[in-house]
């Protein structure tokens, strides 16, 4: 046992050497953002505007300031509501809608909430603009009503979206 024990520690410390030697080394980091501080200093993030056929009156400020406290907390770019910004992020959400994903005994019994949104990202550095479109799908039960499953999925939608949005723009997956 006592050998078994011996093995275990010494892997694991191993392990740990190698990720610690690769961490300070830059071959590998848990922030995956790609983002070169020497260009891009600034950003404008833009209002993200309810577009949708369907308006849940919630979903644009609180998506909008979730992305944000997402850049401002997760990367190094200043803040700016000047149109010179090195980066300016704008969209709309395009797809709010509602569908059916199961049915028993004639009788739906389970839904699925579309949220889509269309992102546009400005590099006024590299002069370039990037269009992406971002959709997520929450299912909820038959028994809710749209307004209950908003209710209750509302935390979830605006986490996803935001996780989303971010991902495309700063890793280099």
């Amino acid at each position: 046992m006592p050998q078994r024990i011996l093995t275990c520690f010494t892997t694991l410390m191993l392990i740990l050497s190698i990720f610690i030697l690769t961490e300070s080394c830059g071959v590998y980091s848990f922030k995956d953002v790609s983002i070169d501080y020497t260009k891009i200093k600034t950003i404008k993030i833009g209002f993200f505007e309810n577009k949708a056929r369907y308006i849940n009156p919630t979903l644009s400020p609180l998506l909008t300031n979730k992305i944000q406290q997402k850049i401002v907390s997760q990367t190094k770019l200043v803040r700016t509501n000047n149109d010179d910004a090195n980066l300016q992020i704008s969209g709309y959400i395009s797809d709010y809608t509602v569908s059916t994903t199961s049915i028993s005994a004639n009788q739906s019994t389970g839904n699925r909430l579309n949220v889509g949104v269309h992102l546009i990202v400005k590099n006024n550095v590299e002069n370039k603009t990037d269009e992406y479109d971002v959709t997520r799908n929450f299912d909820f039960s038959a028994d809710l009503s749209l307004q209950q499953a908003e209710l209750k999925l509302q935390d979830q939608i605006i986490s996803n979206i935001t996780d989303e949005i971010f991902n495309r723009i700063f890793s280099n997956w």
